[in-house]
């Protein structure tokens, strides 16, 4: 049996102890529990270690998919709790790369190199955090945790786009 090849490579980034941290895999697992995805599209709670699975995608053809989705927290300024919006990798301001997300450095760079010299489309679905506790503290806030049904809608959506 052959192994399958992944059209959409969908990655939960966060820290589930870690509050709004953990929207990425809430996203995910809500995906993988509540939709039914197609057979081309793997939805997968990377945890704060994407860059392994983006290091593999850069350096072999073998299983590259078309497109990346990744979901992750982020803190900007001008964004309210809890909201959901889509970031172009290549917009992302240079001061920004290392404070976008403790997981995303360098792996924005990763992506960007993804998109530039493999044609993958990468899409970041982020949700602005409303709290980030100092030390553990599981579960998201009710902004964060209406982000992440607006953000299921967002992926499959996306996906029905694709698929057209």
């Amino acid at each position: 049996m052959e192994p399958v090849k992944y059209s959409t490579m969908i990655f939960g980034c966060g820290n589930v102890v870690m509050g709004d941290d953990g929207y990425g895999p809430a996203v995910v697992d809500m995906l993988n529990s509540q939709h039914t995805l197609p057979k081309d599209v793997q939805a997968v709670d990377a945890g704060t270690c994407v860059r392994e699975y983006l290091f593999d995608y850069l350096l072999t053809d073998e299983g590259r998919p078309e497109t990346i989705i990744i979901l992750d927290a982020v803190d900007f300024p001008d964004r309210k709790p809890g909201e959901v919006f889509e970031i172009d990798p290549s917009s992302i301001p240079p001061k920004k790369i290392h404070d976008f997300s403790l997981h995303q450095f360098p792996t924005v760079n990763l992506l960007l190199e993804l998109e530039q010299h493999t044609g993958v489309r990468v899409i970041i679905l982020a949700a602005q955090v409303e709290y980030i506790p100092a030390e553990i503290t599981p579960g998201l806030t009710d902004a964060m945790s209406a982000a992440v049904s607006v953000a299921c809608a967002k992926v499959v959506q996306i996906l029905s786009e694709k698929a057209k």
